[in-house]
């Protein structure tokens, strides 16, 4: 039976060649991504930045919705079509997009890495990568065996392609999927497949392609006792993150341990943050974590 650590864990992103959290405070951040600088909303920001004027290559300012919207303000020659990036052998496309983001989650790298310590040695190990939006974990994953990459997004997807070809991975074993990952994992379960590990990045709210309604909340229980069908004793993980939501991360940690009471290891929960470039070296949170191990 899967034991429940109730300490909470941090997991640190550090900045790479290609990514710096530069400065934060006041709600904003303020991030450079390859040569270019961004200014972003952060609402867990509460503190003041460390300089008083950011300059920047472009900067999101967001509608009056709390729920979304909101435009890019340009003040520099971005590329409208997007700019290479890469951490590692994984090369992608960087793009200001009309949801803030900028086309992938740099938060998101100690969790790749931490999904191939659990892999490490290992070269056929199967893995599913659910939301997998662009497919930077997907490239991560891949070098460990073959993964099973969905998302609901058509246009995400095809990026995720552009990527691996970027990579020079195109040819590695990876099935890209274009569907509802509730109703694919459901599927799985009815075909009894199983998975080496799982990775799960939710949003708070999402359609499908068919207009399927995904709510985090209403929806995510029967996800995860979905995937918990999809492990077994020899499997090695599952991570979920979850975004923007009033969530603690005790809280997925107790769903993930219903749901994987089968199973020997441990489930582990906490933040996931960022570390800020300089001699302050702030820690940004930017979301909350739960992960099943078996060791």
């Amino acid at each position: 039976m899967a034991t429940l650590d109730i300490q909470p864990k941090l997991m640190i992103g550090e900045g790479w060649d290609d990514f710096a959290l530069l400065d934060s405070g006041n709600g904003r951040k303020l991030e450079r991504y390859g040569k270019y600088r961004f200014v972003r909303p952060e609402a867990q920001a509460l503190w003041s930045p460390n300089v008083p004027e950011w300059p920047a290559d472009a900067e999101f300012v967001p509608g009056s919705d709390e729920d979304g919207g909101g435009r890019w303000q340009y003040n520099g020659p971005v590329p409208r079509d997007g700019w290479e990036l890469g951490r590692g052998d994984v090369r992608f496309q960087a793009s200001c997009t009309p949801f803030r983001h900028l086309g992938f989650f740099p938060d998101m790298a100690p969790v790749w890495d931490w999904m191939g310590e659990q892999l490490a040695g290992k070269s056929e190990a199967s893995t599913l990568n659910l939301f997998g939006y662009t497919g930077v974990g997907t490239l991560s994953l891949s070098q460990y065996g073959p993964v099973t990459h969905v998302d609901a997004s058509k246009k995400s997807v095809a990026q995720a392609r552009v990527n691996a070809e970027q990579s020079g991975m195109a040819d590695r074993p990876v099935r890209w999927i274009v569907d509802d990952a509730a109703k694919f994992a459901a599927r799985e379960v009815r075909r009894t497949k199983r998975y080496d590990g799982i990775i799960l990045d939710p949003p708070k709210f999402g359609r499908g392609p068919d207009g399927e309604v995904w709510r985090l909340e209403e929806n995510l229980p029967n996800l995860i006792a979905d995937c918990a069908q999809l492990l077994d004793a020899d499997s090695r993980f599952l991570f979920l993150t979850v975004y923007a939501v009033r969530m603690s991360s005790l809280a997925i940690a107790g769903l993930l341990a219903e749901a994987l009471k089968h199973l020997p290891g441990t489930i582990e929960h906490g933040d996931l943050s960022i570390r800020e470039e300089g001699s302050h070296e702030r820690l940004l949170p930017t979301a909350i974590f739960a992960r099943w191990k078996n060791s």
